[in-house]
C-alpha cells in the first residue's frame, strides 16, 4: 500500500503527516487516528498472509474507529471476567450490533459471554460490580 493511498480518519495521507505541518499547527491529534478503511486493508493483508486471528482483530478495530475512546474503554472494562452478568454481556452485544454498527465485535462479545458462562466467571445476578 503506497503512502498516498493510506488515509487517516480525517482523510489525510501519510505524506500530509510531517513535522512542518505540526510546527505550523495544521494538524491535530485526530489527524493521526487510523481509518476504518486502512484497518480493513490491513486485515485483507493479514488474511492473505495466513494470519486469520490478526485479520479478525483488525476488522473489529475497523468497526470501532468511530466509537469514542471512553466508550471503547468502558466496553473493555465490561469484558473483564467477573464484571458483568451473562445478560449484561448479551445486552452489550445487542447495542454494539444495533447502535454502533459493529456486528463482528458483537459476535465476539456473545462468544465471550458463552465462554465466561462455561467457565463460571460471570458476575452473579444481583451482585454489584462496583
Amino acid at each position: 500500500m503506497a503512502s498516498n493511498t493510506v488515509r487517516t480518519a480525517t482523510g489525510r495521507t501519510l505524506d500530509d503527516l510531517n513535522i512542518e505541518a505540526i510546527w505550523a499547527r495544521e494538524l491535530t491529534a485526530e489527524d493521526f487516528r487510523i481509518s476504518g478503511q486502512t484497518l480493513r486493508h490491513q486485515a485483507e493483508t493479514a488474511e492473505a498472509a495466513g494470519y486469520r486471528q490478526l485479520a479478525e482483530n483488525l476488522l473489529r478495530a475497523a468497526e470501532l474507529v468511530g466509537v469514542p475512546n471512553e466508550e471503547v474503554l468502558d466496553i473493555y472494562d465490561v469484558l473483564r471476567p467477573g464484571r458483568r452478568t451473562y445478560d449484561d454481556l448479551l445486552g452489550l452485544a445487542d447495542r454494539l450490533e444495533r447502535d454502533l454498527a459493529a456486528p463482528l465485535t458483537a459476535a465476539f462479545v456473545r462468544e465471550a459471554a458463552e465462554v465466561y458462562r462455561e467457565r463460571g466467571i460471570l458476575l452473579k445476578s444481583g451482585s454489584s460490580s462496583e
